[in-house]
């Protein structure tokens, strides 16, 4: 494999991960950007800072019908800054919104009897249209974490898949880019030793 994909409907970062305690470089809106989306932060931007906080960024999102838990949000903020700072800027705030509605297609394409939930087999074949091959019986376990009911429908809701591809989006794009720090060749394959397999790969279950 000489080549890595990211999934999940968004591009390759620009920059491997740094320190997540960083304080977050000051962006702008892309051009052309849609002007209610600018409003949009410019409203949720209470102290006129040029960034928006995890808080102010739910309370956007739930102004664009988006209701996610603080968890969900922190996730989506951390995939688009690359910090726990908490905070996230124009530029990325603009990305944020796009990429949640492209997965907000993907789910309603999925749903395909509009019950607003999408059951075992329907989540596998949105997960793999995203670029994640998720083997069945992981997507039965999902299935089951992710029902926040415990009704025994075996679906979960459009907040509960967003929860899990942010974090799906996280672990891929972090182990993707501590792999290709070890795979100088970029040949598809590294070599690790224990110690440094563990140390890689933990950071990213028990975040």
């Amino acid at each position: 494999m000489a080549g890595y994909g990211y999934g999940g409907g968004y591009p390759a970062p620009a920059q491997a991960y740094g320190n997540p305690f960083a304080a977050l470089t000051p962006s702008s809106f892309p051009p052309g950007t849609d002007p209610s989306l600018v409003a949009c932060f410019q409203m949720a931007d209470q102290d006129g800072s040029g960034l928006v906080d995890d808080r102010e960024m739910q309370r956007a999102l739930s102004s664009y019908n988006q209701g996610f838990s603080l968890r969900t949000v922190r996730l989506l903020m951390y995939i688009f800054t690359h910090t726990n700072t908490r905070r996230i800027g124009p530029r990325e705030f603009t990305g944020l919104f796009h990429c949640l509605q492209m997965w907000r297609g993907t789910f309603e394409r999925f749903d395909r009897d509009r019950s607003g939930k999408i059951d075992g087999p329907e989540l596998r074949e949105a997960l793999l249209s995203m670029g994640f091959a998720v083997p069945p019986v992981v997507v039965d376990l999902l299935v089951t974490k992710y029902n926040k009911y415990g009704d025994g429908s075996r679906a979960i809701e459009y907040d509960n898949f967003i929860e899990y591809v942010s974090s799906c989006c996280l672990i891929v794009k972090g182990l993707t880019e501590k792999f290709k720090e070890r795979d100088t060749m970029l040949s598809g394959s590294a070599t690790f030793t224990y110690d440094s397999f563990m140390l890689t790969v933990l950071p990213f279950l028990i975040a």
